[in-house]
């Protein structure tokens, strides 16, 4: 099994994904561990000194200003995790909980939290044991970072609370750390504060988003190409000189994919012009490189975040090198809160488009000599109509989850904390916004590759060929009269969730941006 190694340097969203995603080990390096041990020896030193010092020996918050004797410490560390621990909805997914539980490790392992290595370590062994802490959907305002669902995992590592074993079944996690052989941590000065500050849980959720949006934006540029084919539309539009007066690197990206996918048609440029003459093809189809592209471009820019981020540590306060344990304000999530918020926008804009190309398909008026509705017999069978009532439904749903969380901002801790990010809602609803994108575009996949196939006597791109072959197979049918659309729609749905039909295309065409 792959193997992370942990140092205190940060880590990187290939390493995050396999641990959240694919269960990769965890292990801390000795660089890691040496670092802790440096830092606890501060936390120690000042934990001893009759002066208060933040997090070590006072309270929290607005309840910074007592000191709290050295015979109450171990309890002040407990309590904090247990009242934090206060999320309430729906359990968050499995991957995420694994993500925020390896980046909170992260940051620990920097040296800069004061946290032991024996609690580090224990971080490290729920990870491979396949222990996951239940955390709930509401609970974060994303500053102090994620408190409540970071809370919950900490709540774990103590052998409190419920937890996920890796048999899937919710079990208390003091059974499930005792039959993996791991002793609950007893929290010290400090440690239960360090593993609760933390913009953890929405940097998880936007490297997971950046990877899904990856595959989705290839997707979404092969089906704008097939549904431009099946539209008698022209390629022409995307020379690579035309993109190279406006160079923006995600437009033209997306120009070449569309490109390669339509190399070798015989329907481009096939244009009707007894009857239906056109200079240019619609916005929603000459234009698809210039919103793809500004999509692809958003991604890059929230890349550079997510990478600022991974190499950060991030905790209240910081123990640093000279023995000063400071304050600071860089749990704050707005950096990661904005880009969040971005990406949704964008992919709203993307499933926007999308949904104005497959709705072109099924209108005779628009269609340019397709049946309507890409029906079988218009009248008695109504095609396609309703998916593309779904996938409309599925676009109004995402514009309202484009509304800015980060542009919100709800005063808590009797106002101590009166400037939040709400960067873990904003995470949460892109979630969301991407799982509705996958099925527009599988719905526009379904229309395309259907309409290309009515073309009767033209000959699709190569790629275009492999694509419908390969959705076919994949259990998605072709025309004919109506039948119960539901499982079509699912299966196309699954095949480009898989990224089976960026692979099918590019044994043609080669890799795709």
């Amino acid at each position: 099994m792959h193997t992370v190694v942990v140092g205190t340097s940060g880590t990187t969203a290939e390493d995050v994904i396999a641990v959240a995603r694919g269960n990769a080990r965890v292990e801390l390096s000795g660089e890691a561990l040496d670092a802790l041990a440096r830092a606890r020896e501060i936390v120690d030193a000042l934990a001893a000194k009759p002066e208060p010092v933040y997090g070590v020996s006072t309270g929290f918050g607005a309840l910074a200003s007592r000191h709290i004797s050295p015979e109450l410490r171990a309890q002040l560390q407990r309590n904090i995790v247990r009242s934090h621990a206060a999320g309430m909805g729906p359990r968050v997914e499995r991957e995420v909980v694994r993500a925020l539980m390896f980046l909170r490790l992260k940051t620990v392992a920097s040296g800069f939290t004061g946290v032991r290595p024996s609690v580090a370590q224990t971080m490290a062994d729920v990870l491979n044991a396949g222990i996951t802490p239940v955390v709930h959907e509401y609970g974060s305002l994303g500053c102090s970072g994620d408190l409540a669902p970071l809370s919950h995992c900490a709540l774990a590592l103590m052998g409190e609370g419920d937890a996920e074993g890796p048999d899937g079944v919710v079990r208390p996690a003091g059974e499930l750390l005792a039959e993996a052989g791991i002793e609950p941590v007893e929290l010290r000065e400090k440690e239960g504060l360090a593993l609760l500050n933390g913009t953890d849980g929405m940097l998880g959720m936007l490297i997971m988003a950046l990877a899904d949006l990856g595959k989705l934006y290839t997707s979404a540029d092969i089906t704008a190409a097939l549904t431009l084919e099946a539209l008698l539309g022209t390629e022409k539009v995307l020379a690579p000189e035309l993109h190279a007066i406006r160079p923006h690197p995600g437009q033209g990206a997306s120009a070449a994919n569309m490109a390669a996918v339509l190399e070798g048609s015989g329907l481009v440029r096939h244009f009707q012009e007894e009857t239906a003459p056109r200079v240019q093809d619609a916005y929603s189809v000459r234009c698809a490189p210039q919103v793809a592209g500004a999509g692809r471009d958003t991604m890059a820019h929230a890349a550079l975040v997510a990478s600022r981020e991974l190499a950060s540590a991030v905790d209240n306060p910081v123990v640093l090198p000279d023995g000063r344990v400071e304050s600071n304000g860089n749990f704050h999530g707005a950096p990661v809160a904005y880009v969040l918020d971005f990406l949704a926008i964008a992919a709203a804009d993307l499933g926007s488009i999308a949904e104005r190309r497959t709705d072109r398909l099924l209108d005779k008026n628009r269609s340019h000599g397709l049946p309507p509705f890409l029906a079988d017999d218009a009248g008695v069978d109504s095609g396609l109509m309703i998916a593309q009532y779904t996938q409309a439904a599925l676009v109004s749903e995402m514009k309202r989850l484009a509304v800015p969380a980060s542009a919100d901002s709800i005063p808590s801790s009797a106002m101590q904390e009166d400037h939040v990010s709400m960067g873990w809602s904003a995470a949460r609803k892109l979630r969301t916004a991407i799982d509705n994108l996958t099925r527009i575009v599988a719905i526009e996949l379904y229309a395309a590759t259907r309409a290309i196939e009515l073309r009767h006597g033209l000959t699709p791109s190569p790629a275009s060929r492999a694509a419908i072959a390969a959705v076919r197979e994949a259990g998605v049918e072709g025309p004919g009269p109506d039948r119960f659309l539901a499982p079509d729609l699912a299966a196309a749905d699954a095949f480009v969730r898989s990224g089976g039909l960026v692979a099918a295309v590019e044994t043609v065409t080669g890799p795709l941006a």
